[in-house]
């Protein structure tokens, strides 16, 4: 029976792990919180607090987002998108704030003719061969 059972499409992760250092004494402070029961763990402190800080710099964010003419939020590039851009003679010119990712049959090849240039702020998600393939083309 289990054979029979097939993912239609894989699930997208909703998050990007990052590494930040801090002084002990920061590291402290925020313990204590967790401990006094302000926060679940470290890694609730540090989500509210990058939360927190966004939110008080939203207007700057949206004019900057605006003017850059930055896509918000997940951009996927599926084979059909880029034979479409490829074939029209239009190659593409990506600017993401969030997640871009391309498909994972699509070829190397594929990806040098349909993209003039890749910009993301925040995460790119593509096969290693595809992002080599673009290395020159990533800013």
């Amino acid at each position: 029976m289990a054979d029979n059972v097939h993912e239609l499409r894989p699930k997208m992760p909703d998050s990007e792990k990052v590494t930040v250092n801090l002084g002990f004494v920061d590291l402290g402070r925020i313990d204590l919180m967790v401990r006094d029961g302000f926060y679940a763990n470290r890694a609730d402190f540090i989500r509210t607090a990058v939360r927190n800080q966004l939110d008080r710099q939203e207007e700057a964010v949206r004019h900057s987002v605006a003017r850059r003419q930055l896509s918000l939020g997940l951009t996927h590039l599926s084979r059909a998108d880029l034979e479409a851009a490829r074939d029209a003679g239009t190659p593409l010119r990506l600017q993401v704030l969030g997640l871009a990712s391309i498909a994972d049959d699509v070829t190397p090849e594929l990806a040098r003719a349909a993209i003039a240039s890749i910009q993301v702020l925040g995460a790119f998600h593509a096969s290693p061969a595809v992002k080599a393939a673009l290395a020159d083309r990533i800013a």
